[in-house]
């Protein structure tokens, strides 16, 4: 009971705090039930009270879900980006769903390490072995399901992830007291924010549903849609962002079971932005897997209230925390894709970019069939690209016939690491190690340590990520006042990363308001 953690944890539950659902769990022994922080029920007597910091752990030591808060609704906890250890790692790859499509082993072998040690260190850390996690992750996604579509209860099963429909049933019996017919009526005597537009597809037909995303408030939706609308790849992505009540985004998604693609609406309720999300799916299979991915999309399980507070201590970002709060780290849906964007924008303007990759796409990438306005194309792979894309000799003129016109150096550090992606040799997911993906990436030629800052900002969601060399971070930090305008290139960029180090953990966010105001 001295412990400093639990203390702090039981006073946020005391205040029915919501900034901390999802981040941890509360166990009270004399009801046998688990809550989330800000559960409305009386507060527990501290003495029947355990912390968990996953739901999984709950489950192992034999709680049950509260049925009146619903723990698993709440957002994801941001723990997994902050920890750069083995347990973050392994969690990042877990609500990935690499467990439910390819086994412990697998997900061991990518960690780099024995099953059996996975399992040991799991257990340890969290309070649950990665089985139970990844089950704990099905019963999240089901209740999702269950209590936002009209998805059929088979389907819910399927979507979920789990193996057959017994179960199913005997997992959700388990986890909320509950048969799944029964949770689905008890939540639909709430509101219901999404629902389904058909069943199992059928005949090659794609799913198509809707789940509303939910997050910790502040979210600034705005600077996010504008982020994703300045680099959106024509065919594969679109947005709309002119009315400042109502954004949407929408891409195409290369998803473990065939291709698909989201429709992403946030709606401004007047007490905070609300993220609707809309899948078209090849499979059902894909369900848990496409939304993990939006989320790391748009760092919906980001704590916003920690790094607002943390960064608003600086009298030069405060104004800009001010202003906008709740600032997010654009991540991505496909690392692979990522890859290929940051190293054709290494050295580039935005748009520019943004020109060559939309001709890329539009040579090499397989066409998409889909009901959403405006998307036809996905991003080619690594193979389309290593095959598709030759490097002119040095000095050659480029083809204006290629599918990318870029200086030959920069096509061939674009096909050589879309070759090593493509066969295996360079390992890029949201496992990977932050330092050893750093080194693997600045040991290419034709990679520096930009990039290689970048993609483990958006990719790994690194929220320390600094990036050495950005002339648009110095231009924002310039007019802010931070740095003097008469400083040479070189001095400007040692003195902005020196005052840099009183941001951490949390200089991409710094980065992000930078860059904000460079924009303005």
């Amino acid at each position: 009971m001295g412990d400093p953690a639990f203390a702090e944890r039981y006073r946020a539950i005391d205040a029915r705090d919501t900034r901390f659902d999802g981040q941890f769990f509360t166990a009270v022994s004399s009801t046998g039930i688990y809550c989330r922080p800000s559960c409305p029920a009386r507060t527990p007597k501290m003495q029947n009270v355990t912390f968990f910091l996953t739901s999984a752990a709950a489950h192992e030591a034999g709680y049950r879900a509260c049925r009146r808060c619903l723990p698993e609704a709440a957002p994801g906890t941001p723990e997994w980006d902050l920890r750069r250890d083995l347990a973050g790692r392994a969690m990042r790859l877990i609500v990935d769903g690499v467990v439910d499509r390819e086994g412990v082993e697998s997900l061991a072998a990518r960690l780099g390490y024995s099953g059996r040690h996975v399992h040991r260190l799991l257990s340890a850390e969290l309070g649950a072995g990665p089985l139970s996690l990844a089950r704990a992750r099905r019963a999240q996604t089901a209740r999702s399901l269950l209590v936002g579509t009209d998805l059929r209860l088979a389907d819910v099963a399927f979507a979920a992830g789990f193996g057959s429909v017994r179960q199913f049933n005997d997992t959700i019996l388990e986890v909320f007291a509950a048969r799944p017919g029964e949770l689905r009526a008890r939540g639909r005597r709430g509101a219901v924010e999404s629902v389904a537009d058909e069943s199992a597809p059928e005949g090659g037909a794609p799913v198509r549903l809707s789940l509303a995303l939910p997050m910790r408030q502040p979210f600034d939706a705005p600077g996010l849609f504008r982020f994703l609308a300045a680099r959106a790849v024509g065919g594969v992505e679109v947005a709309e962002v002119a009315d400042e009540d109502r954004l949407r985004y929408a891409r195409t998604l290369v998803l473990p079971h065939g291709p698909g693609a989201v429709e992403i609406v946030a709606t401004d309720a007047g007490a905070g932005w609300r993220v609707q999300a809309t899948l078209e799916l090849s499979s059902l299979a894909d369900v848990a897997t496409a939304v993990a991915r939006v989320r790391r999309m748009l760092d919906l399980d980001s704590d916003p209230v920690a790094v607002d507070t943390a960064l608003s201590s600086d009298r030069v970002l405060a104004p800009l925390v001010a202003a906008t709060p709740g600032i997010r780290l654009p991540g991505a849906v496909d690392p692979h894709e990522l890859v290929i964007r940051a190293i054709v924008g290494q050295q580039i303007s935005v748009a520019a970019a943004r020109t060559h990759l939309t001709r890329l796409t539009a040579t090499l990438g397989t066409p998409y069939t889909s009901s959403i306005t405006g998307l036809n194309r996905l991003f080619p792979t690594p193979a389309d690209i290593a095959a598709g894309v030759a490097a002119p000799a040095v000095g050659e003129p480029g083809d204006p016939d290629r599918p990318l016109r870029l200086p030959g150096r920069s096509v061939r550090t674009v096909t050589t690491t879309a070759r090593a992606l493509a066969d295996g040799e360079l390992c890029v997911d949201v496992g990977a190690d932050t330092e050893s993906l750093r080194e693997q990436l600045v040991s290419r030629p034709g990679i520096g340590p930009w990039t290689a800052s970048y993609l483990a900002m958006r990719v790994l969601g690194e929220p320390d990520a600094w990036l050495p060399g950005d002339v648009a971070l110095v231009a924002g930090a310039t007019a802010l006042g931070l740095l003097d305008p008469d400083l040479s290139k070189q001095a400007a960029h040692r003195a902005l990363a020196d005052h840099a180090t009183r941001w951490a953990p949390w200089r991409a966010y710094a980065a992000m308001h930078l860059w904000q105001a460079a924009s303005a």
